[in-house]
């Protein structure tokens, strides 16, 4: 294994661990920790942006040129990610199960047009 794969890897873990927690901490009303759950969620986000970062630089890769093309997709990817999610609640938060699974499996189409945006068709 690379260092550089080493190191996203730790990092990741943790901003990944650090978010997920923090999440938890904002949104389970029983804990009372609405506002420190929110500080560690960002502080686990930022750590993610940062990793992403370290990795690219010991990876000797050169910088993301924000294109049209580049937003399009990271635009795509967030509304996709977000119906996904808007299915699952539907499912499992408010019992409405046929409407989550069709809003679900709009969400993963959403997400699978990325392929051929990204890669394209040969």
């Amino acid at each position: 294994m690379k260092k550089s794969s080493f190191v996203a890897m730790i990092l990741g873990t943790v901003s990944g661990i650090l978010f997920a927690l923090g999440m938890c901490m904002a949104l389970i009303k029983e804990w009372n920790t609405f506002t420190s759950g929110i500080v560690l969620g960002l502080i686990g986000l930022v750590l993610g942006v940062i990793t992403f970062f370290i990795w690219r630089k010991m990876e000797n890769k050169k910088p993301i040129k924000l294109s049209g093309k580049t937003l399009a997709t990271t635009l795509i990817g967030i509304i996709g990610a977000l119906v996904l999610g808007v299915g699952m609640c539907l499912t499992m938060v408010w019992q409405n199960m046929a409407l989550g699974v069709i809003v679900g499996i709009v969400g993963i189409i959403i997400l699978l047009s990325l392929i051929p945006i990204i890669k394209g068709v040969k």
